[in-house]
């Protein structure tokens, strides 16, 4: 344990504080979550042996090393060992909360008043201070309509920023936020993450493969499409930490390589791992297999925006004829379970375990599909275009199987979608451009309602691509964000999925186990089930 925990730990701050407002309840230190498994975890350790090379297998796309501008996981895990944010997610094995990181103290005089003491003394790895000012910049230039940030809705109650000494920032909000605390990570959150003024205007768009925090490490190298290299930063604000010296990260496409490589012993971990490899990696004594399932949520996306799904009714169809046990159980061999709305269930204070016992959300039923279909606009056969890639993300939404698997469920009422097999690229691309009737996706690493439904579904949001607009379920969640009272958070949030799955712009699949696999050498690995991969108290044995 770092001087970090030695100190007032904000979260054991934040739960007192906050106990009768229940912010931290409804944002995250109430996510009770499921033991992570893994092989060996737990077990005594020897001292951590500082320095040496790691080296892992990425399969997963990685579009940008900006945290303002990335919505890959694969570039999250990354950006959560080269930057930092106010905050941190953090893992006690059965909750998670939020610890501190840039910040050592939080105060809030009100609900809509925040006041950050920083750390002193934290440098960016060009060395230039980590200061209020260079808080404050970071977050306007999230908030900046210029730069086009994904996450830009996650500061859109901020009213000012005022800086009140050297270390010292106050936000100070339109409504209270509930989200705040998951926003201001520097990994999932990424609206909090602080990054080098200095370095963003020398390298202008280039900012994204030339990276400069102030994380345990940085980048030292980035070769397309081969390799991404990552140094120990001597000047590290946690004491005695990284243990590595270097960590070297192999881009490795096809998913079977990785694991053929992880095998062997040519590499030393995976960021993620297919569900099909699981059961043979977890057979080999050299390796651990960490995970569990997170939150998250695959689905199939409806064009809203164009017929023939500009009609709710064959959008209801389609959700009503696929079978997700089906899914699961040949899709992702048995490491999920099936949805049947967006929350899933880490988000235990929102999430009803007893969901397909109630009748809500959507389900397996193809006589009520079969009769929706019957009432549709359009009659007849229908052949809607599905994009799909092949390129394999860990999310679990994209790919072949799912639509494989999907297709001859909705032949059975009398539709009957084009699987266009494209690359990543070019998927993207269309999707972003609402060039499909249908497609396959999965959103991950979700800790709070809000990121699970608000910016992927609320009219005109950046990544509702399927057009989606009701004014009710836009007030549901945004009424839901703008309280603390967990009661009233968890009603707002009930009637938003209600709403959304009756509208079915979406039909949802599963929610997901996520792994990280790493060979028994790699020890002090500290598993967090929001599909990170932390490495900042990683050592090799």
């Amino acid at each position: 344990m770092s001087e970090i925990d030695h100190k007032a730990s904000l979260a054991a701050v934040l739960s007192a504080r906050f106990a009768r407002r229940d912010l931290l309840k409804s944002a995250g230190a109430g996510l009770g979550l499921m033991a992570a498994s893994a092989i060996g975890m737990g077990s005594a350790i020897a001292a951590p042996k500082k320095g040496g090379t790691l080296t892992l297998a990425w399969v997963e796309a990685i579009d940008t090393l900006d945290p303002h501008l990335t919505s890959s996981a694969g570039s999250i895990k990354i950006i959560n060992n080269v930057f930092n944010g106010l905050l941190k997610v953090d893992y006690d094995g059965k909750k998670v909360s939020f610890a501190p990181d840039l910040a050592e103290k939080w105060d809030m005089p009100d609900e809509k008043t925040h006041i950050f003491k920083l750390r002193a003394g934290v440098k960016f790895h060009n060395g230039d201070p980590c200061d209020a000012q260079a808080v404050k910049w970071s977050l306007e230039r999230v908030k900046s309509p210029a730069l086009k940030s994904p996450h830009a809705w996650k500061l859109e109650l901020l009213e000012s920023i005022d800086i009140l000494d050297p270390l010292t920032v106050r936000l100070r909000f339109k409504k209270p936020f509930a989200f705040l605390p998951v926003a201001l990570t520097g990994s999932t959150g990424r609206a909090g993450t602080i990054v080098s003024k200095r370095a963003v205007e020398a390298a202008g768009a280039g900012f994204g493969r030339a990276p400069v925090g102030t994380g345990p490490f940085k980048l030292t190298g980035w070769k397309e499409n081969d390799s991404i290299e990552l140094a120990r930063n001597p000047a590290y604000f946690e004491p005695g930490l990284p243990h590595l010296d270097r960590v070297v990260i192999r881009l490795i496409k096809e998913p079977s390589a990785a694991v053929a490589a992880m095998m062997s012993g040519q590499v030393d971990g995976l960021s993620v791992c297919p569900f099909q490899f699981i059961p043979q990696l977890r057979k080999n004594p050299n390796i651990q297999v960490f995970g569990q399932v997170e939150g998250n949520y695959s689905f199939v996306g409806m064009n809203n925006k164009r017929a023939p799904f500009n009609d709710p009714i064959l959008r209801q169809a389609v959700a009503f004829a696929i079978d997700r046990k089906v899914i699961v159980e040949q899709s992702y061999f048995g490491e999920a379970i099936p949805a049947y709305t967006c929350i899933s269930p880490p988000m235990t204070q929102f999430y009803d375990p007893n969901i397909a016992k109630t009748g809500r959300g959507q389900y397996f039923d193809l006589a009520k599909a079969r009769a929706l279909r019957a009432k549709s606009k359009v009659q007849g056969e229908i052949e809607p275009s599905y994009i799909v890639t092949d390129g394999f993300t860990g999310s679990g939404g994209l790919g072949t199987r799912n639509a494989q698997l999907i297709a001859p469920m909705l032949a059975q009422i009398g539709i009957k979608p084009k699987i266009e097999l494209v690359d990543r690229a070019i998927w993207v691309q269309r999707r972003n451009a609402g060039d499909f009737d249908m497609y396959d996706e999965a959103w991950v690493a979700d800790l709070d309602p809000d990121e699970t439904i608000t910016p992927e579904w609320s009219t005109g949001r950046p990544w509702n691509f399927v057009g989606y607009s009701n004014p009710k379920f836009d007030q549901a969640v945004a009424a839901a964000s703008e309280t603390t009272n967990l009661a009233t958070r968890r009603k707002h949030y009930t009637e938003a999925e209600d709403l959304l799955m009756t509208d079915a712009p979406l039909a949802v699949l599963a929610h997901m186990k996520v792994f990280k696999i790493l060979s028994k050498k790699v020890q002090g690995f500290e598993y967090v089930p929001a599909d990170l991969l932390n490495l900042h108290t990683v050592s090799l044995a």
